[in-house]
């Protein structure tokens, strides 16, 4: 995978700053250390919420951006699970630890302050708080989803900082999964664009094609085969455009642009409700009047259209907040 000039930089999930410090894991009392220590920052995990806070008058998504709230440790928190996150430039240790409190009784309009998704906030975040929210996330996903052994189905139990889980029967070790997943942009002779809409998604939510890395496959490979698979045309060259990591629960996206010389659509009405070329043109007018919806802010999807189509979407919506096409 050659990268261009024509690299998607400062995804929204891939802008963590920490240094990881993995050494550190391995000492069996690290999390304990940290929790003892004041100058270590905690971020506490409830169900898929973290806690925000931003200045006085900001929105959710604003210009001003958001802070994760850190704190000191408290006593609680060595008994909640614990994840070593890492240290920043100035050696500050920063633990993730996942409450009891699954967060199931917030309320999605909350103001700023309050505990926000990473949907949410993940976008107007500094490039530290985004990649913490987006590790905790990611980690307290796999423990919630692995704690029982898969080769004996003996429990297993965190270790090395919470990078680690071992059985307590036979000892063997088990390691947090990321799922490679790619995401691409498809682009017709005529320059169009491919959208699509999957077969469970509400009228209007169009997107660019996805789908899983399958074993034994390359991430080029894997662009065509889920193109035909989907939609029922041959792609030609694939470039790379950027990744990402999308904890939700445990992949990371690997974004491509490729070329196709074939229009016309077989769609598989199993992964797909409907597909359809846009101009970009007739792109701005659908968004003008409502009638399509792009991805998230956070998404890598969103920034993959942006990228075909010149111009960010906001300004489409909003004509004069951005650069003209």
């Amino acid at each position: 995978m050659a990268v261009t000039d024509e690299t998607l930089a400062d995804l929204a999930l891939s802008r963590s700053s920490l240094d990881r410090v993995a050494l550190e894991r391995r000492r069996p009392e690290v999390l304990t250390e940290l929790l003892d220590d004041p100058q270590t920052r905690v971020a506490e995990v409830r169900g898929d919420r973290m806690q925000v806070s931003a200045p006085d008058g900001a929105q959710v998504a604003g210009d001003d951006g958001l802070a994760l709230v850190l704190r000191a440790p408290e006593p609680e928190d060595h008994a909640r699970l614990g994840l070593h996150l890492g240290r920043d430039g100035d050696g500050t240790a920063y633990v993730g630890v996942v409450s009891t409190d699954d967060g199931s009784a917030a309320d999605e309009d909350r103001p700023p302050e309050g505990w926000l998704t990473l949907r949410q906030a993940g976008e107007a975040l500094a490039p530290r708080d985004a990649g913490v929210f987006t590790t905790a996330l990611a980690l307290a996903h796999w423990h919630a989803t692995h704690r029982f052994c898969p080769r004996c189905g003996a429990p297993t139990h965190p270790r090395q900082g919470g990078w680690v889980r071992r059985c307590e029967r036979e000892g063997s070790e088990h390691y947090p999964r990321t799922d490679p997943a790619v995401i691409m942009s498809v682009v017709d002779p005529d320059d169009r664009l491919l959208l699509g809409r999957g077969a469970h998604w509400p009228e209007g939510r169009f997107s660019v094609l996805a789908g899983f890395v399958e074993p034994g496959e390359s991430f080029e490979s894997a662009v065509a085969r889920e193109v035909a698979e989907e939609v029922g045309i041959s792609v030609e060259a694939a470039h790379y455009l950027g990744n990402q990591p999308w904890p939700f629960p445990s992949s990371v996206m690997i974004g491509f642009q490729a070329t196709t010389r074939e229009t016309e659509l077989r769609i598989d009405p199993v992964e797909m409700a409907e597909a359809r070329w846009v101009s970009r043109e007739e792109y701005r007018d659908l968004l003008r009047d409502g009638s399509i919806r792009t991805p998230s802010g956070i998404s890598i999807a969103k920034r993959i259209i942006e990228h075909w189509l010149g111009q960010t979407v906001e300004s489409v919506v909003e004509p004069g907040t951005g650069t003209s096409f």
